[in-house]
């Protein structure tokens, strides 16, 4: 098919293309709003990490990593670049397996072979670090990709939903517009935009401000706490830019070393005395030590 070909592109795309794949609901029903699935409201979902360990080759790469994430909360994971962060979110999709350990949403594990597995219980969306948007389709085209291939709702309910998940990220009246005439932040609200199509219980950002500005960083950490005046769902941000953390997380975990070293709120970190955080946090070029 030409969209499968299209997502294979390359490697976020194929990972897009596998995590398109997982985030319908089980229950499919029909709607009069046209929808085959109840896309009308969203939950968050409890994340609990235990014991989780992976190996890549020799290199250990997560070390016993254990975390708590709370329903409806936005919680960021920070640590210097290396340190497994992004291993670990991409675990929380099930796009790759622990060698040991296990993660549960809602309590239900997600790796387990005894058919308890929760995937089919609640909706996830992940956006890339590069957006992974797709230049051939138009920004609508972009964000109607998922309820379009799986044939979630009718044409003229996905067209609306198109541009009510536009508009939320301030992106109103741009449908038909290639991904090639957009600004880098403009790009990473059309990639939430399209997260938000299924209206996921969980999203998952992967370092989202990764080459942008000051300024447009501070527009996306605008949009991301938004989306809490529509949304009910758990956020889980992969970031190295502690500035950005703070001013959008409820709490933060601290990951050195493919382990969680402190987890608290944002003044919680800032006041902690563990020498890795504050060696993480207090330096001149992130505007904190006074």
């Amino acid at each position: 098919m030409f969209v499968k070909s299209l997502m294979e592109t390359n490697e976020e795309s194929g990972l897009f293309h596998k995590l398109m794949h997982g985030l319908a609901g089980s229950i499919f029903h029909d709607e009069e709003s046209g929808c085959r699935i109840d896309l009308s409201e969203t939950r968050g979902v409890s994340i609990r990490v235990e014991n989780l360990n992976k190996y890549f080759g020799e290199k250990h790469v997560l070390r016993d990593v254990n975390l708590e994430i709370h329903d409806g909360e936005t919680f960021a994971i920070i640590g210097p670049s290396g340190t497994g962060k992004s291993v670990l979110l991409r675990h929380i999709v099930k796009l790759v397996s622990p060698d040991s350990g296990e993660i549960y949403i809602d309590g239900h594990p997600i790796f387990a072979d005894n058919g308890q597995e929760a995937s089919a219980n609640y909706r996830y969306s992940m956006v890339f670090q590069s957006s992974a948007l797709f230049n051939s389709l138009t920004v609508g085209e972009n964000v109607g990709l998922w309820l379009r291939e799986k044939r979630v709702c009718k044409e003229p309910r996905i067209r609306e939903m198109i541009h009510e998940k536009l508009a939320i990220v301030g992106l109103e009246g741009t449908e038909n517009l290639r991904t090639s005439e957009l600004s880098g932040g403009m790009k990473k609200r059309v990639a939430i935009a399209r997260s938000l199509a299924m209206n996921p219980d969980l999203i998952l950002y992967d370092e989202p401000t990764a080459e942008l500005d000051p300024v447009t960083t501070d527009e996306l950490a605008s949009t991301i706490l938004n989306l809490k005046k529509f949304t009910k769902n758990t956020t889980v941000i992969v970031t190295h830019d502690l500035n950005f953390a703070l001013y959008v997380a409820d709490r933060i975990a601290m990951m050195h070393g493919g382990t969680i070293v402190g987890v608290g709120t944002p003044a919680e970190i800032k006041a902690s005395d563990d020498p890795v955080i504050k060696s993480f946090i207090y330096t001149t070029t992130k505007g904190i030590k006074g």
